[in-house]
C-alpha cells in the first residue's frame, strides 16, 4: 500500500486579508531568463562558451533585457564566457547580465573580477533561509542566517561603490516557500536596509519557489503578504522564481503576478532543476492569448525551439503547451467539426477578433500553421475527414457525403494508426474518381433539343462508355444532362437509380481550373444509396463522371 502518512501537509498561510483573487494580470512583469544559469546547470551535458552565447545573443532577440549568464565565481566556463560578452562589447547598453553568488567575500571578489567593464549589472546574493535547510544543513539560528545575508551585501556595497558601472542589488532568500514569513520579512528588510535602496535606484528582491511546496493560491498568499508588509515598498522590485515540482510553475507565477510581484525569473519551454523552472513563453503565450502585449518577440516559436534543442539538446514534448507539435492537432472526430466549422465561421463573418473552438490562438500568429491542426486516426470523426480534403485538396464534400467517406477512413485507421491527408487523398481516389468497373465513361455529347420538340425532355445526350472493356454506347434524353444520362443508364442496366442530390464547385480558379461534381444516387430496387465524385474541367463531363463513379459503388452491373 501506498505509505501516503509518511508525509504532512505543508502549512498554509493564515491570510484572510488577501486581494489577489479579485485582480486581473493587465500587462507584462520585467522578464529575466535564467536559461544561461539555472537551465544550464540543469543540464546533462552543458553548454560551452560556443553555445551560451549564441543563446544569449538570441535571448536578446527575442527581447529580454535582463539575462542572468551565470556564476562566475564558481565556474572557469561561465566566467569566460562573461569575460568573452564583455570584452567583444556584445552586451547592449539596455541589457543588463545579472551574475550570482553566495555570501562569501572570495566569491563576491571573484565576481566583481569577472564584471569589470561592465556598464550594468545585477549582482545577485542569496542564503538559505527556510526551516529546514536552517536545521539541517547549516545548523543556524535565525540571527546567524540574517548576519550572512547583511554581510553579504555590505561586501556587495563597498565594492559597488569602486565599480565604474552601475550595480543594482538582488537578493533571494533561497527556500522562500519553506521560510516563515515573519523571518523573510525579517532577513529581506535587514537586507534592504543594509543596502539602502531608494526610488530611482532600487533593489530586486526575489522571492523564488526553490522547492514547488504547496498549491499556487498559497504561493500567492505569501508573495501578498510580503508585498503589503515591507518598507519603503516604492524602493523594492518585488520578484519571482517560481520552480515546477508540483507541475505548477506557471500557475504559481500568474498567481504572483496577481499579488504584487513585478518581475519573473524563468526559463524557456521551463528548462531547469527536477522538474524546471517555470516556463516564461507559456506565460508570454498566456498572456498574448488574452490579448496582453508579452513584451517578448516571441512570434516564430518554431524558431525559438530550434535554438533550445540545439543548445539545450532537450526534445520539446509533443504536448508541450503553444509549442508541441500535436498542441494545434485534433484527432477528435468533435473537435475536429468544430474546428472546421469555426474557421469557416471566421472567414464568413470576417471578424477581427480570433474566435475558434479548442484552439484559443492563431497558430500562424506564432509561425504555426493550419495544415497540422486536424489530424485523423481512429478516434477521428466525419468532421476531420472533410475539413482534410477541403483545406489540402479543395474537395468541399457536401455533408451527406461526410458520414460515408469518414467509414472509408475508420476502417483504414484502425488497421495502422494514423492515416495520413496523402493517404487520405489515396483513399477518395480509389473509392471515387478511380471507380470506373463495370462501367466506364468516355465520352458525352450534348444536343439542346429545345427548338426541334415541344416537350420537357429538351436535352439529348449521346455516352460512349466501355463495360469490361468492351466499346459501348446510348442515346437518351431528359430535361437536362444529368436527367437525361439517369434515364439512359435505367434503360441500359435494368435498374430503377434516381439522383437524390448534386452539388458542384470549382477546384481551383484560372483557365486551367477544373470542376468537381457530387451524385448522390439511389438504386430503388435494393434501396442502397451512395455518393459518386467526377473531376473535369468541363462540369457537364464532371456531372456524368460523378454518375458513373455511384454506380460502380452501388454494384450495379450491365445488361449483355
Amino acid at each position: 500500500m501506498l505509505n501516503y502518512k509518511r508525509y504532512r501537509k505543508n502549512p498554509v498561510v493564515d491570510y484572510p486579508e488577501r486581494q489577489w483573487p479579485g485582480k486581473e494580470i493587465e500587462k507584462a512583469p520585467i522578464w529575466c531568463s535564467v536559461d544561461l544559469r539555472d537551465g544550464n546547470q540543469a543540464l546533462i551535458d552543458p553548454m560551452v562558451v560556443t553555445e551560451k552565447i549564441e543563446m544569449f545573443q538570441y535571448l536578446m532577440k527575442l527581447g529580454f533585457k535582463e539575462i542572468e549568464i551565470g556564476f562566475p565565481a564558481a565556474s572557469q566556463i561561465e566566467y569566460d564566457f562573461l569575460r568573452q560578452l564583455i570584452d567583444r562589447r556584445m552586451i547592449p547598453e539596455d541589457v543588463r547580465v545579472q551574475v550570482l553568488t553566495q555570501c562569501r567575500e572570495e566569491l563576491i571578489d571573484r565576481t566583481f573580477q569577472a564584471i569589470q567593464g561592465c556598464k550594468q549589472a545585477i549582482v545577485h546574493i542569496y542564503n538559505s533561509t527556510s526551516t529546514l535547510q536552517r536545521d539541517v544543513v547549516f545548523g543556524m539560528g535565525r540571527e546567524e542566517i540574517i548576519d550572512i545575508a547583511v554581510k553579504g551585501t555590505l561586501m556587495v556595497k563597498e565594492r559597488a561603490a569602486k565599480f565604474p558601472g552601475k550595480i543594482i542589488l538582488e537578493y533571494s532568500p533561497e527556500s522562500f516557500t519553506g521560510t516563515e514569513l515573519d523571518f523573510a520579512l525579517e532577513i529581506c528588510t535587514a537586507v534592504q536596509r543594509a543596502w539602502g535602496p531608494d526610488k530611482e535606484n532600487p533593489m530586486i528582491i526575489n522571492l523564488p519557489s526553490t522547492v514547488e511546496m504547496n498549491t499556487p493560491n498559497v504561493y500567492a498568499d505569501q508573495i501578498e503578504w510580503m508585498d503589503r508588509h515591507f518598507e519603503d515598498r516604492e524602493t523594492i522590485i518585488l520578484s519571482v522564481h517560481p520552480h515546477n515540482d508540483r507541475g505548477c510553475g506557471v500557475a504559481s507565477a500568474e498567481l504572483a503576478i496577481l499579488a504584487g510581484a513585478q518581475r519573473v525569473e524563468g526559463t524557456l519551454f521551463g528548462n531547469g532543476e527536477r522538474t524546471g523552472n517555470v516556463d516564461v513563453l507559456n506565460i508570454a503565450y498566456n498572456m498574448f492569448s488574452q490579448g496582453i502585449n508579452p513584451e517578448l518577440n516571441i512570434e516564430k516559436v518554431n524558431d525559438i525551439i530550434e535554438i533550445y534543442e540545439r543548445c539545450c539538446k532537450i526534445p520539446i514534448h509533443p504536448r508541450h503547451p503553444y509549442a508541441g507539435k500535436l498542441v494545434f492537432t485534433a484527432f477528435s472526430g468533435s473537435h475536429q467539426d468544430a474546428i472546421n466549422k469555426g474557421v469557416k465561421a471566421l472567414k464568413e463573418r470576417g471578424s477581427s477578433h480570433w474566435q475558434v473552438p479548442y484552439l484559443p490562438i492563431d497558430p500562424s500568429d506564432i509561425g504555426r500553421e493550419y495544415e497540422p491542426i486536424v489530424r485523423i486516426n481512429s478516434q477521428s470523426g466525419k468532421g476531420g475527414v472533410a475539413f482534410i480534403m477541403d483545406t489540402y485538396f479543395g474537395f468541399k464534400l457536401p455533408k451527406g457525403m461526410h458520414r460515408e467517406f469518414a467509414n472509408v477512413i475508420q476502417l483504414i485507421s484502425e488497421k495502422q494508426g494514423e492515416v495520413s491527408p496523402e493517404e487520405i487523398m489515396g483513399a477518395f481516389r480509389a473509392e471515387y474518381l478511380d471507380q470506373k468497373e463495370p462501367v466506364h465513361f468516355r465520352k458525352l455529347r450534348v444536343d439542346d433539343l429545345s427548338d426541334h420538340v415541344q416537350s420537357e425532355f429538351d436535352t439529348g445526350v449521346t455516352v460512349l462508355y466501355t463495360y469490361q472493356g468492351r466499346e459501348k454506347r446510348f442515346e437518351a434524353v431528359g430535361n437536362g444532362p444529368i436527367d437525361a444520362i439517369q434515364r439512359g443508364l435505367q434503360q441500359e442496366l435494368e435498374a430503377r437509380i434516381k439522383v437524390l442530390d448534386y452539388e458542384e464547385h470549382a477546384l481551383q480558379s484560372g483557365s486551367n481550373s477544373q470542376a468537381a461534381a457530387y451524385i448522390h444516387l439511389l438504386d430503388a430496387d435494393s434501396g442502397k444509396v451512395t455518393y459518386g465524385v467526377g473531376v473535369s474541367s468541363n462540369i457537364t463531363r464532371a456531372s456524368a463522371r460523378a454518375i458513373f463513379s455511384a454506380v460502380n459503388r452501388l454494384g450495379i452491373g450491365v445488361k449483355e
